[in-house]
């Protein structure tokens, strides 16, 4: 048996795999495209990244960020974007491929969270909240040094907090969520309805170079979505005494275009005096702080 943990990374778009050592080090992956059309398709892709990384090896442990709702307590998986699986018994699927061996659950927020917490921008902070601001918006908690999930695994999932009460319908079933503002495609589907012509296959992207380029209906896009974060970090926050946030994902990349909105919405409304040292900082980790989350739910 190795010494290395084995950790999953499951979204609606890749499921990534990795080993991971106890530095926190990411010394070998694998990826594949997530099939949405099949439950047993999804798991087989799975099953074929675990092999791959593994490459026969049997690994001390497993670490598995789902996106979400998971519940971590029966070890179930529903994801919003892989709608083929609801209620899927990933934790136990894993266990029957890998018997034996230590497997842990949990939302890929709550992964990301503890990732950026242990080797990117969230060492030292004992009271974090990370975000993956990206097709989807998701996040997690860290609270006094640990990660925490709330009663079935989910809490810190801020992308669902509503910013505009009268906004467009989530896909979660609710209303003027922050991933209805600020996930890429709504950014881009925002900026069309406002007049911005653009090719039939943009994204947040190209989205993003047309605001450097001065265009000001997609600087408007990025300024909502600035705005959108900010205050669910601020309310965030508020509810949890939280000194750091941290902010990753695709749309993030943008950079200024986004963190320069979000860090004055948050100036503007943490006006309470124990959120007066709130940071908020660029994960440092990218494509790697789901993986190195997991590998955390088992090695730390």
């Amino acid at each position: 048996m190795t010494d290395l943990v084995l950790a999953l990374d499951i979204g609606g778009t890749k499921i990534a795999g990795g080993l991971v050592d106890r530095h926190g080090e990411v010394v070998r992956t694998a990826r594949a495209a997530t099939p949405v059309d099949h439950a047993e398709r999804t798991w087989d892709a799975v099953v074929a990244v675990v092999d791959e990384v593994l490459q026969g090896e049997s690994p001390a442990g497993v670490g598995i960020a789902c996106a979400g709702p998971v519940d971590a307590g029966v070890g179930t998986a529903s994801p919003i974007n892989v709608a083929v699986w609801r209620g899927f018994p990933l934790r136990d699927r894993v266990r029957a491929l890998l018997p034996g061996v230590r497997v842990e659950l949990a939302g890929d927020g709550t992964c990301m969270a503890l990732g950026e917490h242990w080797t990117g921008a969230g060492r030292g902070s004992r009271f974090l909240l990370g975000l993956v601001v990206s097709t989807g918006v998701g996040g997690g908690l860290v609270l006094d040094g640990r990660p925490f999930g709330g009663r079935t695994g989910n809490a810190g999932h801020v992308g669902h907090v509503v910013v505009e009460p009268d906004g467009e319908p989530c896909a979660c079933g609710g209303r003027g969520c922050v991933e209805t503002v600020a996930g890429g495609p709504n950014l881009v589907r925002w900026a069309r309805e406002q007049g911005w012509l653009a090719p039939e296959d943009a994204d947040a992207a190209t989205l993003a170079a047309a605001a450097l380029h001065g265009d000001d209906l997609p600087k408007a896009a990025f300024e909502r979505a600035g705005r959108a974060v900010g205050l669910a970090i601020v309310a965030t926050a508020a509810v949890c005494d939280l000194d750091l946030a941290v902010v990753g994902g695709g749309v993030a990349q943008a950079g200024d275009l986004l963190f320069e909105p979000l860090r004055r919405t948050v100036a503007e409304h943490a006006g309470l005096s124990y959120l007066d040292g709130l940071r908020v900082e660029p994960a440092r980790l990218g494509g790697r702080a789901g993986l190195v989350g997991a590998a955390a739910l088992v090695l730390r």
